[in-house]
């Protein structure tokens, strides 16, 4: 057997041992008298009755054991071209400053704070100092729509809310005070007070008696001391978006969640305390949360906090420069990054400007990637790239490759192998197992591991109608694929991007590999649309790499018969549109049940998370110069 099946077994078999050595890499105020509770409703606990405080095992742990020096944090943003760093007792310092500035306004254990942050420090800072008293934070990204905050302040009723006075674009400079100030006119629940950033860009009009100013409140606090708070006390709530419109709470617990991300570090990402390591998120999303703030911190690692893109900031060479200056040894980032560096420099001409010799690995999550990205970042940085598929309801990888205790052949488009303590099996509508090679709904099977959500804020039923209750004893991932011969995991679609073509499951994932595939594609998104004949066809958006010119009808004719060579007629393949770019959310994942509502003609909502509106209409009357939409 190999090394890590071994390991993986063990955790399936024995998840009270497992769980309970890796805790012990942990500081715990107070033992927990049970690694897990399987009896505790509506799911799984772990380590009840132990106490602990995330905030002290990321920060002043480290310095106890006499690495106060080691560098903790590294601000990159290009647009604003200012650098800091902060070493991990400066960092503490900043944080129980902060910690006490929200104590001074009544902010206790229990509480929420929402966290409406710019990709600056004081983001980090404000989740770590909540964590330090307990507070409960909900960071919301910076510049969402009022109405957006407005849904979260009322759901999550917060004492408090930190911000800044605007967040910075390549092109703009984004006005965040006046959004605040809308959302909690428009919101039912009132924040006591309000802590503002003010950055020289653009200063915030104050409303005296509620907002306070941050270096103000900062010089003013006496630093505050970590609060041990339970393990399955909230640590934060992270709001995903739901079918009904009406956002989903994922809560996150303080226990579970620090002893999931310290095995991770090492055991996938192969990272050694004082090793760099960058997530080019937004500590919006999820990877922000695990990856920019708690994961590397557990660990005793530098993590990078940039406030810029991936092209454009100022050119397609900005990662790589971001990579050499500060010799980062892992990269953490969407497909959809890779792709827009991939379509703006194909050749790679940027990317030899720069000493990458200190990378390590890069590894993708966020969205499936598509077999040609992976092969043209391996290609180009000559280092393994690992495709790792994760939620934001687990925090962690479900499945990836442990490059930290034994690296796996890498298959183009699988993420690998379940990851510890995640059974997950292929169930057909009937819930009976999937022989391997089949595609089926992807399920794990109870207790879920350390780190997976417990329930949602406030609704415990929809909780249990949303993950639980089709099949029982089973968390319902939304996602369907199979599993191979190797035991490795293959995530085609989302389960509603699956489409039905004549009484054929067709998995819209698979076709767009195909036409990714092709030389003259940036990228695409491939989606099912309404027929009266068939049910469903699939239509295919495509985006083309820059300096292609080339007719459209040609490329049409192309892409179709690729398609249908490599699918078969069965796809029904045959509608093509060339579009300039994609709606996606600010995290890089494509807006593809939107564009199925425009091209059906149905009744659609402008997502709260899209990156540019404008795309929409581009989109709408591409589609309508097809036929669709009308």
């Amino acid at each position: 057997m190999s090394k890590y099946a071994e390991i993986y077994n063990h955790s399936l078999d024995d998840p009270q041992a497992f769980w309970g050595d890796v805790a012990k890499g942990l500081h715990w105020d107070k033992p927990w008298d049970q690694v897990l509770d399987e009896s505790a409703q509506p799911s799984p606990r772990w380590f009840v009755g132990g106490q602990l405080n995330t905030c002290f095992n990321a920060l002043d742990r480290h310095i106890d054991a006499g690495n106060g020096d080691r560098l903790a944090l590294i601000y990159d943003s290009p647009v604003t071209d200012s650098k800091r760093s902060y070493t991990y007792t400066e960092l503490r310092d900043e944080v129980a400053r902060l910690a006490g500035a929200l104590s001074a306004q009544g902010v206790s254990k229990g509480d929420r704070v929402i966290v409406y942050m710019p990709m600056i420090p004081e983001a980090a800072i404000s989740m770590l100092a909540c964590a330090r008293i307990g507070a409960i934070h909900s960071v919301v990204f910076g510049g969402f729509a009022a109405k957006e905050l407005a849904t979260r302040i009322d759901d999550s009723k917060p004492k408090m809310v930190l911000s800044a006075s605007c967040g910075i674009e390549p092109s703009r400079v984004v006005a965040y005070k006046p959004l605040l100030d809308e959302a909690i006119e428009l919101s039912t629940h009132k924040p006591q007070s309000c802590i503002i950033k003010q950055r020289p860009q653009l200063a915030a009009d104050m409303i005296d008696g509620r907002d306070l100013d941050w270096d103000q409140a900062m010089s003013d606090s006496a630093p505050a001391e970590c609060v041990p708070v339970k393990a399955t006390d909230p640590l934060y709530i992270l709001y995903t978006s739901g079918t009904t419109g009406q956002p989903k709470g994922v809560v996150r617990d303080n226990g579970g969640h620090a002893a999931a991300l310290l095995w991770s570090m090492k055991n996938i990402y192969n990272v050694e305390p004082g090793d760099v390591y960058w997530a080019a998120s937004d500590v919006g999303w999820v990877v922000g949360h695990s990856y920019i703030v708690y994961g590397p911190l557990l660990a005793g690692c530098t993590t990078v906090i940039y406030e810029g893109k991936p092209v454009g900031t100022p050119d397609p060479g900005a990662f790589w420069r971001v990579i050499s200056e500060y010799q980062v040894k892992v990269l953490f980032t969407a497909p959809t990054a890779f792709r827009a560096i991939k379509k703006e420099d194909p050749q790679g001409a940027y990317m030899s400007k720069y000493d990458l010799s200190c990378m390590q690995t890069l590894y993708l999550a966020g969205e499936r990637c598509d077999p040609d990205t992976l092969h043209w970042a391996e290609t180009m940085l000559e280092k393994p790239v690992i495709d790792h598929w994760w939620q934001t309801e687990t925090g962690w990888a479900i499945a990836a490759n442990p490059m930290g205790v034994e690296p796996m052949p890498v298959k183009a488009g699988s993420p690998t192998v379940a990851m510890v303590g995640y059974d997950v099996r292929i169930l057909d509508e009937q819930g009976n197992e999937k022989p391997d090679g089949e595609m089926g709904d992807i399920v794990i099977k109870q207790p879920l591991p350390p780190s997976c959500l417990p329930t949602l804020w406030n609704n415990e039923a929809r909780f249990v109608d949303s993950y639980l209750r089709a099949y029982s004893g089973y968390y319902l991932t939304g996602d369907a694929g199979y599993k191979d011969e190797d035991g490795y995991l293959w995530i085609m679609s989302r389960t509603d991007d699956v489409i039905n073509v004549a009484g054929h499951r067709l998995s819209t994932g698979q076709m767009e590999e195909v036409l990714a595939g092709h030389a003259d594609v940036a990228e695409c998104a491939v989606i099912g649309v309404a027929d009266a004949l068939k049910g469903q066809l699939p239509l295919g958006l495509v985006v083309l790499k820059s300096g292609v010119d080339r007719p459209a009808e040609e490329l049409g004719a192309e892409l179709v018969k690729l398609v249908r060579n490599q699918i078969g007629p069965v796809a029904a393949f045959k509608h093509i549109s060339i579009v300039k770019r994609l709606p996606k959310t600010r995290s890089g994942k494509i807006l593809r049940g939107t564009m199925v509502k425009i091209a059906d003609g149905t009744e659609w909502n402008m997502p709260a998370t899209i990156d540019d509106p404008a795309i929409l209409d581009e989109i709408s009357t591409s589609l309508q110069q097809m036929g669709y939409g009308k």
